[in-house]
């Protein structure tokens, strides 16, 4: 559920511009709009493949270095806080020795599995269409 103000006014809540309610409408077109922090985590890129890489289930950490190619140790701890903060990646710890942690997807982040699908595959399916626009326009300048 999202707040966007404490007034107890009788808006429909609808993001329209035109609630009577005291509350500011959501959109991401705002600079201080809370939607903004979720399309910039879900848009952000290692966002992207760590969500594709939890798919078919857990993951410790070492195995999404291993799958998401590139990524740096900081910036995988990053970027899995960030999912873990936002509810869309659990960390499940076991007190094993040596401890074992696992990611998964929380329920929320299941969600994001058919949008990123969709993505993942448009992106494959243009990438030649893109390459050659880019060389195109790379070789007029």
């Amino acid at each position: 559920m999202v707040t966007t103000g404490t007034g107890t006014g009788t808006g429909t809540g609808t993001g329209t511009g035109t609630d009577t309610d005291t509350a500011p409408a959501i959109s991401p077109y705002r600079a201080g709009c809370p939607s903004r922090h979720i399309l910039d985590r879900i848009g952000d890129r290692w966002t992207v493949l760590i969500v594709v890489a939890l798919w078919d289930g857990s993951a410790r950490f070492s195995e999404l270095g291993r799958q998401v190619e590139g990524i740096s140790q900081k910036m995988l701890t990053q970027t899995l806080r960030g999912l873990e903060r936002d509810g869309l990646v659990r960390r499940t710890v076991h007190p094993e020795v040596p401890v074992r942690v696992e990611y998964e997807l929380t329920e929320a982040g299941r969600t994001l599995r058919e949008p990123l699908r969709a993505l993942q595959e448009w992106a494959i399916t243009y990438l030649s269409d893109i390459t050659e626009s880019q060389e195109a326009y790379d070789s007029a300048r």
